[in-house]
């Protein structure tokens, strides 16, 4: 079921503004006709929305990636969706056109051994969290106020990002900044695997981009880790096939 979920202090979606507050925290949000739905009930107040999403949580090897895509008042990328759903070579193009139209990007990331030292959850969050810290600074040098951007990350909501926030299950495909930020997330992920597997070769980086598919599970029986593997994972991972 796609739901909104509120994190106790977050704002709850605009869309249930008005409803009562001792309701279930798991709000029906179905798919909009209008795409900018979720943007406009912010826009119209005169705040704008920053969409996060994170890629690179289940992988064998590399980090955990997380955008953060501010839109400009009725920006829009014509086809920009869940970063999943597409090909590559159409996240490509979306990648450059949401460069084009976003009124600011934020990158962050969480390196293999920060994985393993504070887990793929903690990693995630901190991971956001550079990214948002990236898109606030994006948005001062255009003279834009950060603390008038309203958040909203994709799943469930985020305990520790230190930000009042919406979290909006499938929110990749119901939210139109979330699913920019995952396209660029993705992509920004997928080229780094692919250069590493250059470095690396042998664990078919460039197709499986750090996944556990079988090959590379073979290929780390037969050659070992690399510095880039989670050491964490190696176990867990295998076992839960993730």
């Amino acid at each position: 079921m796609d739901v909104v979920e509120r994190q106790p202090g977050s704002r709850r979606s605009a869309k249930f503004a008005d409803s009562s507050p001792t309701e279930s925290a798991e709000l029906e949000f179905q798919r909009p006709q209008d795409l900018l739905e979720y943007e406009r009930r912010f826009w119209g107040r005169g705040r704008l929305v920053a969409g996060v999403d994170e890629v690179g949580r289940g992988p064998l090897a590399g980090p955990v990636v997380a955008a953060a895509v501010v839109l400009p008042e009725g920006g829009y990328v014509v086809g920009a969706a869940d970063s999943k759903q597409l090909a590559a070579d159409v996240r490509g193009e979306l990648f450059l056109a949401i460069h084009d139209t976003a009124l600011a990007i934020g990158l962050g990331a969480a390196s293999v051994r920060e994985i393993d030292r504070r887990n793929i959850l903690r990693a995630t969050t901190v991971a956001m969290q550079r990214a948002l810290d990236r898109v606030e600074v994006a948005l001062r040098r255009r003279g834009e106020p950060p603390e008038e951007c309203h958040v909203v990350v994709d799943g469930l909501p985020v305990k520790y990002l230190g930000r009042e926030h919406d979290a909006v299950v499938d929110g990749d495909a119901l939210v139109h900044s979330i699913g920019c930020a995952s396209i660029v997330a993705k992509v920004v992920r997928d080229r780094l695997m692919r250069r590493l597997a250059a470095r690396y070769p042998g664990y078919g980086w460039e197709t499986n981009v750090g996944y556990g598919t079988e090959s590379h599970r073979m290929a780390i029986a037969e050659i070992g880790l690399t510095p880039h593997h989670r050491l964490t994972f190696t176990g867990l991972q295998f076992e839960l096939e993730l």
